[in-house]
């Protein structure tokens, strides 16, 4: 069997034909299963969300643009339940395929779409990204990931999880077809707000937490993401929690205002259709059983207020470079304890975009070891298309050195 079938929802699978021809002919692509696809159900990765739901009426507005570019659909792919973890892992339709590391987790919620583009299967897949879906199955699957930023790209047509924060973003094995698919779903460059910066002017700035994140889970790889780093032109740093409380801080504002978001958007059908989920997964929606809405204005205050914070640090062209997760894989039989260090390390990390709603893209770097590594790149709300500009620039540059 094609190890990347594993990434695909069971049953037949789906293949809607470019719709004209453009900039994407011939790629082929597929969707995370929280996007929708005209006369399909959309399914979030849970049986009683498909039982519950009619086809969609027609696709979600990203989906069509890729289809009027000269892409063809080629399946729907397993997402974690209703967009719920950053494992990869799903209870009802199975683990999709790390296909480079088959002995460690592909990273959620968008694993299916990662495993898709890192098998071969299909040459750029879509994903949505809250809290890292796409950053972590990226860099876990060894393969490019963008999440946009916050508002490019419309979420019309699919299932909300934690709005305020949620985006669709992709995955491609090149800079070059992320870049192309950007070009086809991002806003006009006329409309984004630095997009005649470049990469010229761009300054380079290692985040510090993120690698000391790293140095205490892998030293070795945290060494070796360090000096990649400043291979590249990061030659300066930044601390932009505080201290540890203000790391902590930020992690509490994105998970209290996350639960609100899905009260928000999920909570009547989730008391409604009381749906069985897997165990792990219940246990975080159980989260809004107990939920304080009390603290509902103070929580939003708060996530104003960071995010107001990021902005002076991507000022004038500043681009921050940081390991995209605080460790290069998950194994399959990962513990208890083991996993929650990973999520409260990932999501405090993760959270510098998501709050701020900022553009981030994970790169993945060959080495000589037995196990991905990757780098992300955050830049400013609305430089998405400089972004991918100055990523592939960094990377042409960079082998190209390690070639002589």
């Amino acid at each position: 069997m094609n190890p990347g079938m594993s990434a695909f929802v069971p049953g037949s699978r789906l293949r809607v034909p470019a719709s004209a021809h453009g900039p994407l002919d011939h790629l082929r692509f597929a969707v995370k299963d929280l996007i929708d696809v005209a006369g399909v159900t959309t399914g979030a990765g849970n049986p009683d969300w498909l039982a519950s739901h009619a086809p969609a009426a027609g696709h979600s507005p990203c989906v069509a643009a890729l289809l009027a570019a000269g892409a063809t659909l080629e399946g729907k792919t397993i997402t974690d339940e209703l967009a719920f973890s950053l494992e990869g892992a799903n209870h009802h339709y199975g683990t999709p395929l790390n296909p480079h590391w088959p002995h460690a987790l592909p990273g959620g919620s968008s694993s299916g779409s990662a495993s898709a583009v890192a098998s071969g299967d299909v040459d750029f897949a879509l994903g949505t990204d809250t809290g890292g879906s796409v950053r972590v199955p990226a860099a876990f699957c060894g393969v490019w990931g963008m999440r946009p930023t916050h508002d490019a790209i419309a979420l019309a047509g699919v299932v909300p999880f934690a709005p305020c924060f949620d985006t669709v973003g992709w995955f491609a094995r090149s800079v070059d077809v992320l870049a192309a698919v950007g070009d086809v779903l991002l806003p006009p460059a006329s409309t984004l707000a630095d997009a005649d910066a470049g990469f010229q002017n761009t300054r380079l700035v290692r985040n510090t937490e993120a690698f000391d994140t790293r140095m205490r889970h892998e030293p070795e790889d945290a060494t070796r993401l360090l000096a990649l780093a400043e291979s590249l032109g990061a030659r300066s740093a930044v601390n932009v929690f505080a201290n540890h409380g203000e790391a902590a801080r930020w992690l509490a504002c994105y998970q209290y205002v996350q639960d609100f978001e899905i009260d928000r958007s999920l909570g009547d059908w989730l008391r409604d259709a009381q749906p069985h989920f897997g165990p792990s997964i219940a246990e975080r929606f159980a989260r809004q059983v107990s939920l304080d809405r009390e603290t509902r204005a103070a929580w939003y205050a708060t996530l104003a207020e960071l995010r107001v914070k990021l902005d002076p640090l991507l000022a004038d062209g500043t681009v921050l470079i940081l390991p995209t997760t605080p460790v290069a894989l998950l194994p399959k039989d990962i513990d208890g304890a083991a996993l929650g260090r990973f999520y409260e390390d990932a999501l405090t990390l993760n959270a510098l975009a998501t709050l701020g709603g900022l553009p981030q893209i994970s790169m993945p770097f060959s080495d000589d070891v037995d196990r991905p590594l990757a780098l992300s790149l955050i830049g400013a709300r609305g430089s998405d298309r400089a972004l991918l500009d100055f990523a592939r620039h960094l990377y042409s540059r960079h082998y190209s050195a390690t070639s002589h």
